[in-house]
């Protein structure tokens, strides 16, 4: 098991792996290779990011906590491939950062702060990079949320949003006790591997917003959500996927989602 000399910080949603196995099977099923330059944000004790080193051609980590600049100089002084910017990953352009790096694939693999987690997310699709691969440790909760399918209760507009882009899968579960300190919440790796194939959508923005307002309140029917949208056109798109205005957002699947949002950009 994976000992670390470092005071943890709560602020930054520290809490680092024990299990060099659980490392392994991350980078396994990232399908990470010497071609590659891997994106990592948070590498706490560099237990990650050493097993990244060993399969890629560059690992380039984000830390936002200076006082563990000594501990990753330590653990990281073998790997000339890894690069760490002690910066807030969330303000770094990271276009200009990765642009020096000549690699024929791009990844993101990360046990990532889960406070932070739908923000990283929303940073890369919106990075006009095009990642071959994303695979994240995330809260157990959330990672249902980005996996599940139409009907479900944990159905929501960030759910549509990354299968917009990717395929979503739940990889496997992690205990809270594989982690020092021990959070109050287990775990899931989750991947997202860029569909080769989108259904063609006019506005990303307006698909946002649409998805938002979509599912602003769960409870009520999308006639409510989007009355201040052209209910005639809504109820005209709804026809044709055999639903209606008294239907729910949760229920609506891609496709009606991405059929609603062209009908409707005209008027926006």
């Amino acid at each position: 098991m994976e000992k670390y000399d470092v005071k943890f910080k709560k602020k930054f949603g520290q809490n680092f792996l024990r299990d060099p196995n659980i490392v392994k099977k991350i980078v396994r099923i990232s399908d990470v290779d010497e071609n590659s330059l891997v994106v990592e944000v948070g590498p706490g004790g560099a237990i990650l990011t050493k097993e990244l080193a060993t399969k890629a051609k560059n690992v380039l980590a984000y830390e936002i906590d200076r006082d563990l600049e000594n501990e990753l100089a330590i653990k990281l002084s073998s790997y000339s491939n890894v690069e760490v910017l002690f910066r807030d990953f969330l303000t770094a352009d990271l276009k200009e950062d990765i642009a020096k790096y000549q690699c024929d694939k791009l990844f993101f693999v990360s046990n990532v702060p889960y406070y932070i987690t739908t923000p990283i997310l929303m940073k890369l699709l919106k990075s006009g990079l095009h990642f071959n691969k994303i695979v994240m440790m995330v809260q157990k909760e959330v990672g249902d949320r980005f996996s599940t399918k139409p009907g479900s209760k944990e159905y929501g507009s960030i759910t549509v949003l990354l299968n917009y882009f990717y395929d979503v899968k739940k990889e496997f579960f992690v205990s809270k006790k594989e982690f020092i300190p021990m959070p109050k919440v287990d775990s899931v790796v989750v991947s997202f591997t860029e569909k080769k194939e989108r259904l063609y959508l006019k506005d990303f923005d307006f698909f946002e917003k649409v998805l938002r307002d979509s599912f602003q309140y769960k409870r009520k029917n999308i006639k409510n959500n989007l009355k201040r949208y052209d209910l005639v056109k809504v109820e005209e798109v709804l026809q044709k996927h055999n639903l209606d205005l008294t239907s729910r957002a949760e229920t609506f699947d891609l496709e009606v989602f991405v059929d609603l949002v062209n009908t409707l950009y005209e008027e926006s």
